[in-house]
């Protein structure tokens, strides 16, 4: 009988879609539902975020990016003294579960357009810090079980799993907040962050008895070490300092793609609800070919052509789709570059992002990652929004803008190309 047909139907599935061996398969299932739920809870309530960027207008949110980079900053020595401290079966959940009350409480508070002016501000803040930190956290207990090999088999698929809570989160928003409003949005993505400590006990399980990435059995005990190592962990190491740029390069990117979406979505619509259904619908575009990609070709493009390509196809793409905005300067080009961006993205770098941290040691896999996926992202927004405005005080044009975008696109491939031919030539020596 061929070794095939001895496995389960969902066991050859797994095989066939990502390479999943046997041994593995608990645990990339439960890792996929995991972060099915966090990113589903989070798209669920994203296009809320969005509103209340329109709401205020683009003068204020990009001021809310200060604050967005004050707490990520004041986060990190919190962080480092609760993984320092405290045990991950402990920490993990109580992370979803806190964040589950904190945007319950939220759904309460936004019960008219007016709340959602007094209280959005603060929700703004706290899910574009929060949902950095959710994810941040995933990956690293990942990277703490999984070798560098397994990165590039498993993580496409583990992703996929991400990528179909973000896809069937923004669908649900669309279907119902007209019926519901967005009070009854935030309370669906309070439900999904809920289930997430189910599946988070489940992967903790698992992980248990796990022959984590270092050939040792993984343990639960906390980290130890000082609260404060990310920041010398980073200053002392090319590697990251590399990564902490190709992080400022997309933030740059994102940033102005991101105000020119607000911009020319706010002109469009004058209905708060029609404007959520909008950026809804650009969540639902982005997601449903993510998933796909994710599952297709995510793992195939690492295997056979290292983290370099997954590192510059989206920069590489976004230097054409920038002069393509400034050419035409129609609101369907910049669409089109927010759904090549965002897919990109999420299919390709974010991936890859991760596969580069699989050589780290334990700290530095939470430590230094943190500092570089949260404060170093939204410290680096901030910066190139007060940019963007500068920018448009002068007399800079969305053509310009687009310019200027495809100027930094061009940076960022050059970055992630000297990353992903690193991280490819030490693999091949080890091979």
């Amino acid at each position: 009988m061929p070794a095939e047909a001895s496995l389960g139907p969902l066991q050859r599935l797994l095989n066939r879609v990502a390479k999943v061996e046997p041994q593995e398969s608990r645990a990339a299932i439960a890792a996929f539902l995991l972060l099915f739920c966090v990113l589903g809870g989070y798209f669920a309530i994203r296009p809320v975020r969005e509103t209340i960027g329109t709401v205020i207008g683009r003068d204020a949110t990009r001021d809310l990016w200060l604050w967005t980079a004050v707490f990520a900053l004041a986060i990190v020595p919190f962080y480092g003294w609760l993984v320092s401290r405290i045990r991950r079966s402990i920490l993990l959940p109580s992370i979803y579960g806190g964040t589950a009350l904190i945007v319950f409480g939220y759904a309460v508070a936004f019960e008219s357009a007016e709340q959602m002016r007094i209280f959005g501000s603060s929700f703004y803040v706290f899910i574009s810090v929060l949902n950095l930190l959710l994810v941040s956290i995933f990956w690293s207990f990942l990277l703490e079980m999984f070798s560098s090999e397994q990165t590039k088999r498993l993580f496409g698929f583990i992703a996929a799993g991400g990528t179909l809570g973000a896809f069937l989160g923004p669908i649900i928003t669309r279907l119902v907040v007209q019926t519901v409003g967005t009070s009854g949005v935030l309370m669906l993505g309070a439900a999904g962050f809920v289930l997430a400590i189910l599946f988070q006990r489940r992967l903790m399980t698992v992980a248990a008895g796990w022959i984590g990435s270092t050939g040792a059995r993984m343990d639960d005990r906390a980290l130890g070490g000082n609260p404060f190592a990310g920041f010398s962990l980073v200053a002392r190491s090319p590697y990251l300092l590399l990564i902490a740029l190709f992080v400022v390069l997309l933030s740059a990117v994102n940033t102005f793609l991101y105000f020119e979406q607000l911009k020319q979505v706010a002109e469009l619509y004058d209905d708060i609800e029609k404007r959520t259904e909008v950026f809804a619908s650009f969540d639902f575009i982005v997601q449903g070919l993510t998933a796909l990609t994710q599952l297709m070709l995510t793992g195939w493009i690492a295997r056979n052509f290292g983290v370099r390509a997954l590192l510059t196809i989206v920069p590489l793409v976004l230097v054409a789709g920038f002069l393509a905005m400034g050419a035409l300067g129609s609101f369907w080009a910049l669409a089109i570059a927010m759904v090549i961006r965002r897919w990109g993205e999420y299919a390709f770098v974010r991936p890859g992002r991760e596969m580069l941290m699989s050589r780290l040691d334990r700290e530095s896999k939470y430590k230094a990652k943190n500092l570089i996926d949260v404060p170093v992202y939204r410290t680096s927004d901030f910066l190139f929004a007060q940019a963007n405005k500068a920018l448009e005080k002068v007399g800079l044009n969305s053509a310009g803008a687009a310019f200027v975008g495809a100027g930094l696109a061009a940076a960022w491939f050059l970055t992630g190309w000297f990353l992903g031919r690193k991280f490819d030539r030490e693999a091949a020596k080890k091979e």
